[in-house]
């Protein structure tokens, strides 16, 4: 921190970390090691299987393939840091390292939401007009899809960014967090920051808003289409069909939630950073498990590429 004026300037953060006993320190950088290597194998490796395997190349696994690209981007963004923090003991991050930081988890985040909502769109195309999917679901409206999903993120992220580090820091540079996440980022600002915090609750709201309220139009027709059916074994596919995606959504928005809904009052610094490790790495990590244990195309294909042939 540098002293100008009689205002001390803010150039570097220090970020504290889950914890400080020492004792955990190791036995959480291997924990966080495993973690972190067991996303990136899970996540490119289904890229891959995505990309090699001409059975996958539907727009089911192309949105798939883009959401694993973003769980790899959220845990690269941040586990490896937590992970120095461990093992060096320096929990120091630069200014612009914490822009960096948070541009890039701020645009990731969503991404995510309008990959899901894509996704959830996808599956009611194929279950409600099954004979016109291929006209729906072309790869010119896919590629689309993924492209705005990108773009809206990255607009979002730059404006989050470039709000938040346009106020002034000269209180304190402790971050009681483990990454630059907004929240906890603009309790330092000595600037008034309703202006931000408004900016952040709209465009963060609405993301989230509009990915909610597509994915739950979806999912209306789709469980309509569902009790439409005549056989209990075409309901039973509907549903295993829609299952890992379901199960993404409610992981995702129930820690959002949880985070960013709940009373002031009932803040809990500790509280809110481990829940923080749920969807920033444990999330990322489990991606791959919960779109592959019961999808047979996948586990087909993964057979094929490690012993060289299909199997029922």
């Amino acid at each position: 921190m540098t002293s100008m004026e009689n205002t001390t300037r803010v150039t570097e953060f220090i970020l504290l970390g889950l914890t400080d006993a020492p004792e955990l320190q190791v036995p959480f950088f291997i924990l966080f090691t495993l973690i972190y290597l067991m996303t990136v194998v899970g996540n490119l490796g289904m890229v891959t299987l995505i990309s090699w395997d001409s059975h996958l190349h539907t727009p089911m696994y192309f949105f798939l393939s883009n959401l694993s690209l973003v769980h790899f981007g959220y845990s690269s963004v941040i586990t490896p840091k937590v992970m120095a923090g461990f093992i060096t003991g320096n929990k120091g991050i630069s200014y612009n390292g914490c822009a960096t930081q948070m541009f890039f988890f701020c645009s990731l985040a969503p991404i995510e939401n309008y990959l899901l909502a894509a996704m959830a769109y996808d599956r009611q195309a194929a279950m409600c007009r099954p004979f016109h999917y291929n006209t729906t679901m072309t790869w010119n409206v896919c590629a689309a899809l993924a492209v705005a999903s990108c773009v809206c993120g990255f607009v979002d992220s730059t404006v989050h960014t470039f709000f938040t580090f346009s106020l002034s820091f000269c209180r304190s540079n402790v971050i009681h967090h483990f990454f630059c996440d907004i929240p906890v980022f603009l309790s330092l600002s000595c600037s008034d920051t309703h202006t931000t915090q408004l900016l952040v609750f709209l465009l963060g709201g609405f993301s989230a808003f509009c990915a909610i309220l597509l994915i739950l139009k979806s999912y209306l027709f789709i469980f309509i289409a569902i009790l439409r059916m005549h056989s209990a074994k075409g309901r039973q596919k509907a549903i295993s069909t829609c299952g890992s995606h379901l199960s993404a959504v409610c992981l995702l928005y129930g820690t959002d939630c949880f985070i960013y809904l709940k009373p002031s009052s009932s803040n809990s610094m500790d509280t809110n950073k481990f829940v923080s490790v749920f969807y920033t790495m444990t999330i990322p990590m489990l991606n791959p498990l919960v779109y592959s244990l019961r999808n047979k195309d996948v586990k087909n294909a993964f057979r094929k590429a490690t012993w060289g042939q299909r199997l029922s």
